[in-house]
């Protein structure tokens, strides 16, 4: 799958987030990466920044915005059609809006979604 259809997935998993959510996300920005970090190469996605049950008043002044990164190549590598590739790229986006949303891996894990 090339980077482009890749980004049209996440595109389009991001389109299936109900409106009364994503009007709640607040200052995060939502990247493309080809490769996860060196020291965990075969993570699918990655929230960083604060959770939005985390932010009080020194938050905002002058903060990055939060990023969701999914990684690219190690969710080709688990997938093996393009069917795959975008189920499992709504699956990690869910995930990771959810840490957004601060809720945990082990919570995630409760509701299914691990």
């Amino acid at each position: 799958m090339s980077r482009e259809d890749f980004e049209d997935a996440v595109r389009d998993a991001l389109d299936l987030i109900p409106p009364e959510l994503a009007e709640r996300m607040d200052d995060v920005v939502v990247l493309v990466e080809d490769e996860a970090p060196q020291d965990d190469p075969e993570l699918l996605g990655l929230y960083e920044g604060v959770p939005l049950t985390e932010r009080d008043g020194w938050w905002a002044a002058g903060s990055l915005p939060d990023r969701i990164t999914v990684f690219r190549h190690p969710t080709l590598a688990v997938c093996s059609s393009v069917e795959e590739v975008v189920d499992e790229v709504a699956v990690t986006i869910v995930h990771e809006i959810a840490h957004h949303f601060g809720i945990d891996d082990e919570r995630l894990a409760e509701l299914g979604w691990d």
